[in-house]
């Protein structure tokens, strides 16, 4: 798998593209970008990621299948604006699945619940280790749950393997302290194997917005992994310790 280098001057020169792509879609069909920029930027990253390696702005935020360009247009992989989106996703929910196309709507009030949330919204470490097991057993996790889980292996109340399941570039960028590996997406199959070893025990996925490590979750499951939890919405939503490099 082509490994990008986002200072380079092709990726720079694509990602400029793709900002220009984005701003004729809202303005074609009226949308406007998520009140988040976080969200916008590792979106709008990951198409112009896969525009260079596949040629086309494929969807960041699904697994492109298919070795060669017969098989991913068989395969019917999403491009963006993608059908479902237009179709479904931004007229019932206000956004699309990545969540870098909004209606102004969805827009005004996220942006507003956002505000709110910044400003009530306190953490709460301190779980006892029945607290931490049980929080293990869950199907999705929000961040501040992740950070007092983190906290609690920490003590060695639990213990359980922090896997990033997005690209190299994006991990190079800043990742959740504590993370044990990483497994991008695209290389999924072949760097889970050397996992194989965790089935039984608790493993905890993230990417960018939790879309990716969504689909990982129950890919892993599939593959017999037992007990897998999944952070959402993905790294944006997390206030502890981000390392980078």
């Amino acid at each position: 798998m082509q490994q990008i280098d986002m200072h380079s001057d092709e990726f720079q020169a694509e990602l400029e593209k793709t900002w220009n792509f984005v701003q004729k879609v809202n303005k074609q069909f009226g949308f406007v970008q998520n009140p988040n920029e976080e969200v916008n930027e590792g979106v709008a990253m990951g198409l112009a990621r896969n525009k260079l390696i596949y040629g086309k702005r494929f969807c960041p935020c699904f697994m492109v299948i298919g070795e060669t360009k017969e098989e991913q247009k068989s395969a019917d992989n999403r491009i963006c604006p993608c059908k479902p989106a237009l179709e479904k996703e931004i007229p019932e929910d206000g956004l699309c699945h990545c969540g870098i196309f909004c209606t102004p709507e969805y827009a005004a009030a996220q942006a507003q619940h956002d505000e709110i949330e910044e400003v009530v919204h306190q953490h709460s470490k301190g779980l006892t280790k029945e607290q931490a097991r049980m929080l293990l057993k869950e199907e999705q996790l929000d961040g501040d749950e992740l950070e007092a889980l983190l906290e609690a292996r920490n003590l060695g109340m639990v213990d359980f393997t922090l896997i990033d399941v997005r690209e190299f570039m994006e991990f190079q960028m800043g990742h959740i302290a504590g993370t044990d590996s990483l497994v991008p997406t695209s290389q999924f199959y072949a760097k889970i194997e050397e996992h194989n070893d965790k089935k039984d025990s608790p493993v905890i996925v993230y990417c960018h917005t939790g879309s990716r490590s969504f689909q990982v979750q129950h890919a892993m499951k599939a593959l017999g992994f037992e007990h897998v939890c999944n952070l959402r919405p993905g790294i944006i939503a997390y206030s502890g310790d981000i390392k980078k490099g």
